[in-house]
């Protein structure tokens, strides 16, 4: 069944310090629907948890926005918006339409809890960059950042991500958001992953921006906090702590390390808090 929507499916351009202008494309709709409940997420709470794949907006509709669209300023395009892409089931369809409307590349960003699945990876191979979530290689420190749904288990997902990294040629990138400071032990275990899974790239960031307690659907694109929304500062360290962070990894790494060091909402939120 289709869930119907109510909101424009095709959103932004949205700027982002890891793709630059980013026109968001939500396969899932109004109804927040993800396999995590991060407690960091921009949505606000999702409304959803669930591990099972749909069809939540039509591809007929998507297909349509899609027309509709100018390409000009659009850097890449990414599916992202309302929650886990993956669990689209017309994500490969809708890939190929937009490699058929723009040359601009197509990204991905997913929590990897579907990676196990053959059609997600058949489909998530047509995409020209694919950004993972790895916030956690601890099953205690997952289970209160990430929230997952009831039945995943932190070493599957991980086990899923290194397979699929095997078969994936496209560029591979992985994303931690962390909240607090990691101990040696789980510095040292995210650098085994890494070393095994040979990603393209490491995005390390921490959640600066406010974020909504119930779903709010302008939270997919860029945003400020609005006085009729209740909001919530996520737990967040330091600039200068994650850059440490990451200096200590790109001492035992070959794999390029990225920040948000020079992004002005960074800046201007660090200087605040």
């Amino acid at each position: 069944m289709i869930c119907s929507t109510s909101v424009p499916a095709v959103y932004g351009p949205v700027r982002s310090w890891r793709f630059g202008q980013s026109l968001g494309i939500d396969v899932i709709g109004s109804i927040s629907t993800c396999s995590f409940n991060c407690l960091y997420c921009q949505l606000g709470g999702i409304e959803q948890i669930t591990c099972d794949r749909g069809l939540f907006v039509s591809t007929a509709d998507l297909q349509e926005e899609l027309a509709q669209q100018s390409w000009q300023d659009v850097d890449v395009v990414t599916f992202s918006g309302s929650g886990e892409p993956t669990l689209a089931l017309n994500l490969g369809e809708i890939i190929q339409i937009v490699h058929e409307l723009t040359p601009r590349p197509v990204v991905v960003l997913t929590n990897g809890t579907l990676l196990g699945n053959l059609s997600v990876q058949q489909e998530l191979a047509t995409a020209d960059i694919i950004a993972v979530k790895l916030d956690a290689v601890s099953s205690d420190r997952w289970r209160r950042v990430n929230r997952p749904a009831t039945g995943l288990l932190l070493e599957t997902v991980l086990q899923n991500m290194i397979a699929f990294r095997e078969k994936y040629s496209g560029h591979l990138a992985i994303q931690t958001m962390v909240m607090e400071p990691w101990s040696t032990t789980e510095e040292q275990r995210y650098i085994a992953i890494l070393n095994a899974m040979q990603p393209d790239e490491v995005q390390l960031n921490t959640p600066l921006r406010p974020r909504p307690v119930t779903h709010l659907v302008e939270a997919r694109g860029n945003h400020d906090a609005t006085p009729d929304v209740t909001w919530r500062h996520p737990r967040h360290i330091t600039l200068d702590t994650l850059k440490a962070m990451g200096d200590r990894l790109q001492s035992e790494l070959a794999i390029p390390i990225k920040f948000p060091l020079d992004h002005p909402r960074a800046q201007t939120n660090m200087m605040a808090s």
